[in-house]
C-alpha cells in the first residue's frame, strides 16, 4: 500500500530571521526542501502556496527535486558554539528524532563544553586529539561513543568546509583521530531460545516479539505498522517507513508461526481497521496509543528472565540480559538461514543495503545446526517449524530435505502464493 503524498510548511527561527522550508512525502520518501528566509521575501502565505504547488505536482507524478543553493550563512569567523547550533537548526527539521536526540547529546555534554569557543577556522588535528585524550582521560563514556561524537564533529566541519570556513582539510577526519575501540560483542536470540521467549511474553508483547523474529523488522518499522500494511490473506507485510533506501516500501513474507500470531492479534484487537496501529499499548482510561519501541524493549527484560527459568530446566543455555528488540534481527537472519533461504532474499526482507552482514549469518547458521543434539536440537527444530510452518514446505520429518535446499526470492513467492490459495 502506497504511502498516501502528505505534506506541511516548517519555521525555523534562526540567527537570519525566519527560514521556511517544506517537508513532505513524495515517491514513498520523506523529503525535505528548503525555500528561504523572510529577508528574502519570504513569508507563510508564499510558502502555503509553494507547498499546494508542490504536492499538486507529487499527486501528478511531474515533481522533481528543487535544486537550490541551500548554504549556511555563518558570522566572519565563527565560534564552533556559533556554526554547530546554526548547522544544528538546519539539519533537524531533516532527522528523525532518535538522530535529533543523539546529536544533541554529543552536542551538549561532550563537544560543546570543550569547543564551544575554538574558532571553526583555528581547530586542528592536536585539537581533536586533545579532547580524545580528554575523553579518555575522564571515563565516563566508552570508546565507541567517543568515536561516535568524533564523527558528528566531522560532519559538522565538512560543512564548514564546503562554506570556505577551513582553510586545510577537515581536522576530524581520519582513523588516526579515532579511539581504538574494540568491536562489542554482538548477542542474539538462538533459534532453541525462540521458542521459550516467546511463551514467557506477556501476551499483549508476543506478537511484537513474534513480528521482530519472523519478520526480521527494525523495532520502529514493527511499532509503525497500520493494519492496512498487514496482508493476512497473502501473508505478506509492507514496511513503508525505514531507516535506509533499501527497507522503505518493502514487502516482506509472512512465516507461518507469525502469522497466526497475527491472525489471533487482529481477533483479540479492539482496533483492526486498516490505519489503526498493530501494536498498542495496554488501554488507559479506555484509551490506547501505539506501542513505543522503549516499552518494548524494557519488557523484553522481563520477558527474557522468564524464558531463562524455563531453558535452565531444559539445559539450554539462557538468553543474554543484553538482548535487544534489534537483536531478533539476526534471529530472523539465523532462521532464514538455518532453513536455506537464498542469502540475497534474506538481505532484501530485511532491508539490508550491504547483504555482508546476512552471508555471515547464513554461513553461520548452515553449519550451526548439525552440531545439536538433544534438547537444543529439538528446541532448534520446533523454531524452524514455526518459521516454515504454511509455507508449502512440509515440516517435522521433511525438514531436513527443505533445509538441504536453497531457497530463493522466487520460492519464497511461490510459497507466499500457495498459502494464499490454500
Amino acid at each position: 500500500m502506497a504511502r498516501r503524498s502528505t505534506g506541511q510548511v516548517v519555521e525555523r527561527h534562526t540567527k537570519r530571521g525566519v527560514v521556511y522550508a517544506l517537508r513532505f512525502y513524495a515517491a514513498g520518501e520523506r523529503r525535505y526542501e528548503t525555500l528561504g528566509s523572510d529577508a528574502e521575501g519570504w513569508n507563510r502565505r508564499r510558502a502555503d502556496d509553494e507547498l499546494a504547488a508542490v504536492m499538486a505536482a507529487v499527486r501528478s507524478g511531474t515533481w522533481a527535486p528543487r535544486v537550490v543553493a541551500q548554504a549556511m550563512t555563518a558570522e566572519s569567523d565563527p565560534t564552533f558554539h556559533e556554526f554547530a547550533s546554526e548547522w544544528m537548526a538546519n539539519r533537524e527539521p531533516e532527522l528523525r528524532p532518535k538522530t535529533v536526540k543523539d546529536y544533541r547529546w554529543a552536542l551538549s555534554h561532550h563537544l560543546l563544553p570543550y569547543f564551544a569557543e575554538h574558532r571553526v577556522a583555528a581547530i586542528t588535528p592536536a585539537n581533536i586529539d586533545s579532547y580524545k585524550a580528554a575523553k579518555l582521560s575522564e571515563g565516563k563514556i566508552a570508546g565507541a561513543q567517543i568515536n561516535k561524537t568524533l564523527r558528528l564533529l566531522a560532519q559538522i566541519l565538512d560543512v564548514a568546509g564546503e562554506y570556505g570556513l577551513l582553510t586545510a582539510a577537515n581536522p576530524a577526519r581520519g582513523r588516526r583521530r579515532r579511539v581504538k575501540a574494540s568491536r562489542p560483542q554482538r548477542t542474539w536470540v538462538e533459534p532453541e531460545q525462540l521458542m521459550a521467549l516467546l511463551d514467557a511474553a506477556p501476551e499483549r508483547l508476543r506478537p511484537v516479539l513474534a513480528t521482530l523474529a519472523g519478520a526480521g523488522l527494525r523495532v520502529g518499522e514493527a511499532m509503525a505498522l497500520d493494519w492496512g500494511d498487514v496482508n493476512l490473506a497473502t501473508g505478506v507485510l509492507t514496511v513503508q517507513e525505514s531507516k535506509t533506501a533499501a527497507g522503505s516500501g518493502r514487502e516482506v513474507d509472512i512465516p507461518g508461526g507469525l502469522l497466526d500470531a497475527l491472525k489471533e492479534h487482529k481477533a483479540h484487537s479492539d482496533r483492526a481497521g486498516l490505519r489503526d496501529p498493530v501494536f498498542v499499548t495496554r488501554p488507559v482510561k479506555g484509551r490506547t496509543n501505539r506501542q513505543e519501541a522503549g516499552n518494548v524493549r524494557e519488557s523484553l527484560k522481563g520477558a527474557i528472565r522468564r524464558a531463562n527459568e524455563q531453558l535452565k530446566q531444559l539445559g539450554i543455555e539462557p538468553i543474554s540480559n543484553r538482548v535487544s528488540p534489534h537483536s531478533l534481527r539476526r534471529t530472523y537472519a539465523s532462521l532464514r538461514g538455518a532453513l536455506r533461504d537464498d542469502p540475497v532474499y534474506i538481505a532484501e526482507q530485511l532491508g539490508h543495503e550491504d547483504p555482508t552482514f546476512t552471508f555471515r549469518i547464513y554461513q553461520r547458521a548452515v553449519k550451526r545446526r548439525d552440531r545439536l543434539t538433544g534438547n537444543y536440537l529439538a528446541a532448534f527444530d520446533q523454531a524452524l517449524d514455526w518459521a516454515l510452518t504454511g509455507t508449502g514446505e512440509a515440516p517435522g520429518a521433511d525438514r531436513d530435505r527443505v533445509a538441504a535446499r536453497p531457497r530463493s526470492a522466487q520460492t519464497a513467492r511461490t510459497s507466499a502464493n500457495r498459502r494464499a490459495t490454500a
